[in-house]
């Protein structure tokens, strides 16, 4: 689209760090086979080493039998790099709830969660080191940006969980990942390129990728707008949550700082949008703060403003229990608040649920166990 800058202002762009190692899931398979080719191997080695990865799950090349023993090394060196190490695993809801600490190659830290339901497996992925948001109730808005991710780090969050699965480390049998969600560390549309990267890894058909539906992908936002409108030519139906918080600029300008680049009304359009675009049915996701944000006639202006678009289903709003940092200001809403909140803004029609919480025993809010370090 005309309107979509190349690049985010310098206020959302990260700091410079040494790339990733190039790895193979930062790489379509044209781009797989051109690397194997590259190193004197037939092109369809490739295809052989996303099969390991995307669906044997293997990490250890001495067990990819099928490959010439003398090429493994080096065919593993090249595409199948180790980018993010397991510091510590904090586990909750009988270990069906786990919380991972990553090292990437540099040292910065990321967090991944996986959860466990009936019927479901959900997989939050970080897509930045730190965040650039500066959103003050949020633990990694706190800590500033420290990097990107590459398309392959967001990935091998994804697949390490698969792996807990396969191998029965999470409790309820083996398994697989049904959903992704982008709300982890970061500001998904903040690092676009890697993130379509990493959806379209999440989804390309086995080998080339997991498999996934589009539909069990959810990135998040706060509101990049240029972004958003840009998501929705992508041609990928992933559903889209908009993080908002806040119904009116004089508090949103507060807790959600992009807010004072793109107000409540060009977000909530361009969300909108993407709902008309895609047949997709947006998010809207609300931290309910006690005192803050969680007034009854906010809960009035927050349902007259989505349903001035129209009332043929194309919006949800997910409440969220906050989940406060140590030290911080910012705490839950009264559950008699939380309550009126949602039977406000049923009664104007629109779908609101409050989410399930889960993980507040093992720092749940994102960015704490990479802050402790």
């Amino acid at each position: 689209m005309s309107d979509v800058p190349t690049s985010l202002p310098l206020v959302f762009a990260a700091p410079r760090r040494s790339k990733p190692p190039r790895h193979l899931a930062d790489l379509d398979a044209a781009g797989r086979r051109t690397v194997v080719e590259d190193l004197g191997e037939p092109g369809f080695r490739a295809r052989q080493l996303a099969h390991h990865y995307f669906v044997g799950l293997v990490d250890d090349p001495a067990a990819m039998t099928d490959l010439p023993a003398g090429s493994r090394e080096q065919l593993a060196a090249a595409l199948l790099p180790t980018l993010v190490t397991p510091v510590r695993t904090q586990v909750a809801d009988r270990g069906t709830t786990r919380k991972t600490l990553w090292r990437m190659h540099d040292g910065a830290l990321v967090e991944s969660v996986l959860m466990r339901y009936p019927g479901r497996v959900t997989l939050c992925v970080s897509s930045q080191a730190g965040c650039g948001m500066a959103c003050p109730f949020c633990a990694t808005g706190q800590g500033g940006l420290e990097r990107n991710m590459s398309a392959a780090e967001i990935v091998e969050q994804v697949v390490a969980g698969a792996r807990a699965l396969a191998r029965g480390e999470v409790p309820g049998g083996t398994g697989r990942v049904s959903n992704v969600v982008f709300m982890g560390m970061g500001e998904p549309l903040a690092n676009y390129r890697a993130v379509m990267g990493a959806v379209r890894r999440l989804t390309d058909p086995t080998p080339d990728g997991l498999g996934m539906s589009a539909r069990g992908v959810t990135v998040s936002t706060v509101g990049l707008v240029p972004r958003m409108r840009q998501l929705a030519d992508e041609g990928v139906p992933v559903t889209l949550a908009l993080s908002l918080h806040a119904p009116d600029d004089e508090l949103r300008d507060e807790l959600v700082p992009v807010n004072t680049r793109w107000k409540v009304g060009e977000t909530v359009g361009a969300a909108w949008q993407y709902a008309d675009r895609t047949h997709r049915r947006v998010s809207i996701e609300y931290a309910m703060m006690r005192g803050i944000n969680d007034q009854a006639w906010r809960a009035d202006l927050l349902g007259d403003l989505l349903r001035s678009y129209g009332d043929w289903g194309w919006v949800h709003v997910n409440l969220i229990p906050l989940n406060p940092t140590p030290g911080s200001r910012w705490t839950a809403s009264d559950p008699a608040d939380e309550a009126e909140f949602v039977r406000r803004l049923q009664a104007k029609g629109v779908p609101t649920t409050v989410r399930d919480t889960r993980g507040r025993e093992i720092d749940g809010a994102c960015g704490q166990l990479a802050a402790d370090g």
